[in-house]
């Protein structure tokens, strides 16, 4: 059986080649896009993002993007959020003006004042909820983030991990076949591309085997 397909959606939002050459070393066939049909037909798909949440929903929208994303989401198909590919899941960002993804319920807060902002650097997750894309990886490691924002989800039982950095915050969330996170697992070393080889054997048990054009 062939590598599994993995699509990373592209909207400018930067960082996509850090995340395709840790999906490389796990072993799938990543391709960076912003075609919605090469989205749709993908065995995974991978929501990274660094930036603004306005201008990127901006991007995602001109390119189509949104709704094919949220079909992904809801057929079942593994998917994983990095950063802004956490934030956006919300429905509303402090950051900006424009409607989010609305997958969950809740809002995107800045960080308070009194700590620096962006948090940047190493810092301890504590996992609260079992996921397969976090098997094997022990609570409290530590991840590299680079955020001002954070992800505050009404429905608690979907925080899967939380950090402290003037507040303790929701630094991860998963169910069924979501995970998404705020750190980046592709800057953090060896616990970081465990992640990625987690997900990846969780694409290989629910893909379907197609071919991309």
């Amino acid at each position: 059986m062939s590598r599994p397909k993995i699509a990373i959606v592209d909207y400018q939002a930067g960082n996509l080649r850090s995340v395709e050459k840790a999906l490389e070393r796990s072993k799938a066939t990543p391709r960076i896009t912003s075609d919605a049909d090469e989205i749709r037909t993908a065995d995974g798909l991978v929501f990274p993002g660094q930036g603004a949440c306005d201008s990127s929903m901006r991007q995602l929208q001109a390119r189509g993007l949104v709704e094919p994303i949220k079909d992904f989401i809801a057929s079942g198909k593994p998917f994983l959020g990095v950063c802004l590919g956490l934030e956006l899941l919300l429905e509303v960002s402090d950051e900006g003006v424009e409607p989010c993804f609305g997958v969950v319920a809740g809002r995107v807060r800045r960080l308070p004042d009194g700590s620096k902002v962006p948090h940047m650097g190493w810092n301890r997750v504590r996992f609260h909820i079992e996921h397969p894309v976090f098997d094997g990886i022990p609570d409290g490691s530590y991840f590299y983030f680079v955020h001002s924002y954070y992800s505050d989800p009404e429905d608690r039982t979907l925080v899967a991990g939380t950090t402290s950095y003037g507040v303790e915050f929701c630094s991860a969330v998963a169910w069924d076949n979501v995970a998404a996170v705020q750190f980046h697992p592709e800057k953090s070393g060896t616990i970081g591309l465990k992640m990625y080889s987690n997900f990846v054997e969780l694409v290989k048990k629910t893909r379907t085997d197609t071919e991309w054009s």
